[in-house]
């Protein structure tokens, strides 16, 4: 299940499997099947250990693999000697430019499931695009590496507070010194992709233009040190301190190429004069003969006395003295025939043969040179790889903290307190995303206040399109924001770290699977009831609802009661939205469960919408008025209410089925909520506590009325 959450953050183009790891029709094995358009396989002995081994350590020239931490990981030596393996067959070219290996534990991050990925829109939104997801409304970046950054960071929040409160500072330190914000993301908008620059650099396919690309980006490394220094915070120390010009590589780009050269290394014009002298000279010969040929063609008109004869040059047949047929009588004797045309005739002569063995070898010496010259030049930076992935990095890291601080100066976020307790405080939160959507409408903030003990477990009711859905993704975003080190869309916020987030949010059905919308959920839940910590968040909303009333509403009370549990440290946080009201009835048995709902307001038969969090459960769902909202005939909502009427009265058949089809004209659907627990052996119990009324009743009476319950009580029991 990790391996999957990670290939889906991933999103790789290309996975590298042994060819065992494929079934004998070729199709890739289960787990792979939402990858499947990019797998490829190898040979399964170069994922062996020892082949891996010591492809690494031939690769890498070192003695073992201790130096780079990956000592112990076998399956990771394994795929990675695989894959240098499957690079150097694919690439056949020189993989100078792999100098490291890294690693990291998927624990150093906050753990997020594909479920919680698609759910939470965090990249991607429902629709498949990139539009109307997390990413899209945090992504104020300039550069494309700076996009990767937080993309790469959405998806790996930290769970390391001082490293949260490092990123912390750097945002508050930009959004509060506009002028600062602003000079740097004026430079930035001028910076290339140096990590896809490097790329093509390293593997030999870069053009000139990259190289000049890369110089002027450079260019701007000294500046943007100067602006960070000036700043004068220890918030950017770390920046500063490791901080690379990289002047030599921009001076050695600058004295060599061009600045304008060609798009193809073919139509050379690439070096610079002046910085290799057989070049300069060759380029003279190159040059001068422009003026030959036009001293040449003048004499030989005087020569021969053709007024219209010129000298032409093609690739075929090369340099050539035109002559109209109209002219040929006055053809010289040492001129040669080269081509006929239609109306001209194609000469050369001894002095224009000559020149052209001279300009033709030139030119080919210069187009090898300037291609040496290029490739000494590209070779030179593709040594200072390292150096240049680092200050990639680093403009990356800074890009994408600019972008949250111009995030927070535009829509008003506020810096979150992240520490190592338990508590999740958000006072006003907003949705990042619905809030722009439609600016026009004003969104309607809401607070949240959960630990792991006292205030565990929010039961949320209200009808549908009251914004239940809403509010649980939007306290899910603000703690996955804070802990990315980015401000939060509230007026205030605490966040103790948390391990993972879990969303159960939406339905889905995997009909190719063979598994239906209720069996996906419960798989969901499945893992998030087996992987949940004190330290986790849950969001759940809607669980049940797939099945039966009686079966749903049983599930969704155990899964509460399971989560509230009894462990010493806590339960994990949880969001619990439904439309069973019968859950509600768990914060009198739960010391961690509360209740709250939506605000709807009626009138005139009409539901209004205040999108409000407030303590205490619903008792209406709103239903058939929600379906009004939606468009149904008013003939299907009228025996709507007569259906709901019947329910809601309690009226049973003789073996204690709901009379749901009766219709009754003559009496008023009544607002009493349907009690699903209902059974017509209880109906004495319910009518004779309808009868009492304790504030009026003598010690003695009320006795007497507790031992007529029991009675009823025992006799209500099947």
């Amino acid at each position: 299940a990790v391996l999957f959450d990670e290939l889906e953050k991933i999103g790789p183009q290309e996975i590298l499997v042994p060819d065992s790891a494929t079934a004998t029709n070729g199709t890739p094995r289960s787990w792979l099947d939402r990858h499947a358009h990019c797998v490829n396989s190898c040979e399964d002995w170069t994922f062996s250990f020892g082949e891996a081994y010591r492809r690494l350590v031939e690769h890498f020239h070192t003695g073992s693999l201790e130096g780079f931490g990956c000592e112990p990981l076998k399956l990771g030596i394994c795929a990675a000697g695989a894959l240098l393996h499957f690079l150097h067959e694919s690439q056949k070219t020189a993989l100078d430019h792999i100098r490291s290996l890294s690693t990291f534990n998927v624990e150093q991050f906050m753990m997020l499931d594909h479920t919680t990925v698609r759910s939470l829109e965090l990249v991607l939104s429902s629709e498949g695009t990139r539009k109307n997801s997390l990413l899209d409304a945090l992504d104020l970046s300039l550069t494309p590496m700076g996009a990767r950054r937080i993309r790469d960071w959405i998806l790996k929040p930290l769970v390391n507070n001082k490293d949260i409160d490092a990123r912390l500072d750097v945002v508050e330190l930009f959004k509060d010194n506009p002028m600062l914000r602003q000079d740097l993301r004026d430079r930035f908008k001028k910076i290339h992709d140096l990590e896809r620059l490097l790329g093509r650099i390293s593997l030999s396919t870069c053009t000139a233009r990259d190289l000049v690309a890369l110089k002027t980006s450079l260019a701007l490394l000294p500046e943007l040190l100067r602006l960070l220094r000036e700043a004068s915070s220890p918030a950017v120390g770390r920046f500063v301190d490791s901080w690379d010009s990289l002047d030599d590589l921009h001076t050695r780009i600058e004295e060599q190429i061009v600045d304008d050269p060609p798009f193809s290394l073919k139509e050379g014009n690439l070096i610079r004069e002046g910085r290799h002298p057989e070049l300069d000279r060759l380029k003279n010969i190159s040059r001068d003969g422009k003026s030959w040929i036009a001293s040449l063609e003048a004499k030989e008109r005087q020569r021969t006395g053709i007024p219209i004869l010129k000298v032409g040059f093609n690739k075929i047949y090369g340099y050539y003295l035109e002559v109209t047929k109209k002219h040929a009588e006055r053809v010289p004797a040492d001129y040669i025939r080269k081509q006929s045309l239609v109306n001209a005739e194609r000469y050369i002569c001894p002095e224009l043969k000559k020149f052209e063995e001279e300009i033709t070898s030139a030119e080919e010496k210069i187009a090898d040179l300037e291609l040496k010259l290029f490739h000494e030049v590209r070779e030179g930076i593709a040594s200072q790889g390292e150096r240049i992935q680092h200050m990639a990095r680093t403009v990356s890291e800074i890009d994408a903290l600019l972008a949250f601080a111009e995030g927070a100066h535009r829509f008003n976020y506020t810096r979150p307190v992240v520490d190592e307790d338990t508590v999740l405080e958000i006072e006003n939160g907003r949705h990042p995303l619905i809030e722009r959507i439609d600016p026009a409408s004003r969104f309607i903030p809401n607070d949240t206040l959960l630990d792991c003990r006292e205030r565990q477990i929010m039961i949320i009711t209200g009808p549908n399109m009251a914004g239940k859905s809403t509010y649980l993704r939007q306290v899910a975003l603000v703690a996955l924001m804070a802990q990315m080190g980015s401000f939060v869309p509230a007026d205030r916020a605490r966040v103790g770290v948390m391990d993972r987030i879990f969303s159960r949010v939406g339905a889905q059905d995997h009909l190719q699977k063979g598994q239906s919308t209720f069996m996906v959920e419960m798989n969901e839940t499945a893992n998030i009831l087996n992987n949940a910590t004190a330290r986790s968040l849950i969001i759940l909303d809607e669980i049940g609802r797939g099945t039966s009333t009686f079966d749903g509403i049983s599930i969704a009370w155990s899964i509460v009661e399971y989560l509230h549990g009894n462990d010493p440290e806590g339960g994990p946080k949880t969001l619990f939205a439904t439309h069973y009201h019968e859950l509600t009835e768990l914060e009198l048995v739960l010391s961690g469960v509360h209740n709250y709902n939506v605000q709807v307001k009626e009138w005139n038969d009409e539901i209004i919408f205040l999108r409000k969090i407030v303590p205490g459960g619903s008792d209406k769902s709103y239903g058939i008025q929600v379906a009004r909202l939606a468009g149904l005939p008013e003939k299907v909502l009228a025996r709507a209410r007569e259906v709901l009427y019947n329910l809601e009265r309690s009226e049973f058949d003789e073996v204690g089925r709901p009379r749901i089809s009766q219709t009754d004209e003559t009496e008023e659907a009544g607002p009493q909520q349907l009690d699903l627990f209902s059974d017509p052996r209880a109906l004495p119990l319910i009518r004779f506590l309808e009868t009492l009324h304790p504030d009026e009743m003598t010690p003695k009476q009320a006795l007497e009325s507790l031992y007529h319950l029991g009675e009823l009580f025992r006799k209500s029991k099947p």
